[in-house]
């Protein structure tokens, strides 16, 4: 955002930067970048804001909608990775750890 310096060398934002900021706070909370956003504030009305469909700035967004449901897709795959863990070690039990072969003190492979 730009700003001019009034006589004190206080910063003053023109009257939009509120909306602007607004809008941008609400693109953040949507997981878009800084990058993604300043690519697409050109298309924001309101404070909400709406987007106008613009075709790049679809692109944009879906683009970045992939990489969000890879990254849950990535997530889902690790945690139901540690929960299969979680329930084989649970199943194990734990009368005795780590599991030491009582002739030899090295833990014993599974």
């Amino acid at each position: 955002m730009e700003a001019d310096r009034g006589a004190n060398g206080y910063r003053e934002y023109h009257e939009n930067a509120v909306l602007r900021v607004k809008q941008i706070r609400h693109l953040l909370g949507a997981g878009l970048s800084s990058e993604d956003i300043a690519y697409l504030l050109p298309c924001a009305i309101g404070e909400a804001p709406k987007l106008l469909g613009c075709p790049e700035l679809l692109a944009a967004m879906r683009s970045r909608l992939q990489r969000l449901d890879d990254q849950m897709a990535a997530l889902a795959q690790s945690r139901n990775a540690l929960a299969d863990y979680i329930d084989a070690a649970e199943r194990m039990g734990s009368e005795k750890y780590p599991p030491f072969d009582d002739a030899d003190p090295e833990p014993v492979p599974a």
